[in-house]
């Protein structure tokens, strides 16, 4: 067995995109991962994809944008007001949950405060059991855990979505159909055939991965943004009104910070790698995303520093490598960061994407890192992701 290492950004690039590569990130945790979409392959991944595809359009996420997020991020940062404080990790997890909930399809009768704490627990556990390859826990702690919360997200929350999904669907009325992942499922369970465990795999699956890695990037973000106002401080004051900007400064600190620092692959035959490698179907393909998208050659001497003023080459994204591309590029990229801007693009009617809009709001109200208390990073992971982030702010801000 031989590991093919890929650090350069060209031939990283061209492994991503190879077909006879599949998806092997989440071979650990397949507690939770095991035949969800992102772990597919080949025409069962194809079918799947082009169904659930149907939910993340550019119409239905300028929806949730203009009309259904601002609401949310603003509802969700109340409580927070009256002290000025929190912890930037948590308050992302809460303000994500609603969003991932409604896009997966669980639904929250009672909207409650005890309601929203068992998602959010069942949330975090079904996380730590997608991301046992960079745990440091005890893997056998972590899956018994996922196995309990799976058992309880079953009976509090997915089967009483399915149910009230299945009555609608019955009525044959399409107009009254929630848009989301499970009544898609529901709708074409004949052509799919998905055993339950798999079902609810996907569900949980969609309920944690447009959270975990949109809060890890928006901390990641929050942080260098913070930072980098320190050596540019003539620039704070110009920050609250240039919306494209903060987008600009979201999409270069999540090239620096991909939510996984590699992409695994494994050959499902032998296949030519680049720089003329062979791969049998024993070995490892390890792209390195965080050193890729740092290749000088492609973004500049200063490429392992964050930039926001970043000129990037035609035909490279700002983000480099961090969403993927080929069949596993990340289905739900321009919900949580939009689309890029160009130099014409009207402010006011741009895509910016969610991490985009929680950012905008938290400049607005003035937030900074908490000068009396230390963040830390999430001991829990191999990952370099943040833990704890208190910030203030300005409760009065707008």
């Amino acid at each position: 067995m031989v590991d093919h290492i890929f650090t350069d950004y060209n031939e990283a690039t061209s492994a991503l995109r190879i077909k006879d590569l599949k998806q092997s990130l989440y071979d650990d945790g397949e507690i939770i991962m095991d035949q969800v979409l992102v772990c597919l392959h080949g025409d069962e991944h194809k079918k799947r994809r082009k169904l659930e595809n149907k939910i993340f359009t550019r119409d239905v996420f300028q929806y949730y944008e203009n009309t259904v997020f601002p609401t949310t991020i603003n509802k969700t940062l109340e409580p927070y007001k009256k002290s000025g404080k929190m912890d930037l990790v948590d308050y992302g997890f809460r303000v994500l949950l609603n969003l991932t909930a409604d896009f997966s399809g669980i639904d929250r009768p009672e909207k409650s405060i005890s309601e929203t704490e068992t998602l959010l627990r069942l949330l975090k556990v079904f996380a730590s059991g997608a991301t046992l390859h960079h745990s440091t826990r005890d893997h056998e702690e972590v899956k018994s855990e996922v196995r309990d919360a799976l058992k309880e997200f079953d009976q509090k929350f997915l089967i009483p979505s399915i149910n009230r999904r299945k009555m609608i669907i019955n009525k044959e009325s399409s107009d009254e159909l929630p848009n989301d992942i499970l009544t898609i499922l529901l709708v074409n369970e004949d052509q799919l055939n998905l055993p339950y465990d798999v079902l609810q795999r996907e569900i949980a699956f969609y309920l944690l991965a447009g959270a975990q890695t949109s809060i890890h990037s928006l901390v990641h973000a929050f942080h260098e943004m913070h930072n980098w106002l320190k050596d540019n401080p003539e620039r704070k004051s110009s920050i609250k009104n240039d919306p494209i900007f903060i987008q600009k400064c979201f999409l270069e600190s999540t090239r620096l910070h991909p939510s996984s620092p590699v992409a695994l692959r494994k050959p499902v035959c032998p296949v030519k790698l680049p720089g003329d490698k062979v791969a049998q179907p024993d070995d490892n393909v390890v792209i390195d995303l965080y050193n890729s998208n740092r290749d000088k050659k492609i973004f500049g001497d200063d490429a392992d520093k964050f930039n926001p003023d970043r000129e990037t080459p035609d035909g490279q994204n700002l983000y480099g490598l961090s969403f993927g591309l080929g069949m596993h590029s990340c289905i739900g990229r321009n919900l949580a960061a939009g689309v890029n801007s160009k130099p014409d693009t009207n402010p006011d009617n741009h895509h910016y994407g969610t991490v985009t809009m929680i950012m905008r709001k938290l400049i607005s109200c003035d937030a900074l890192p908490d000068p009396d208390n230390t963040p830390k990073m999430d001991e829990k992971t191999k990952r370099p992701n943040w833990g704890y982030y208190p910030i203030t702010f300005n409760a009065k801000g707008s």
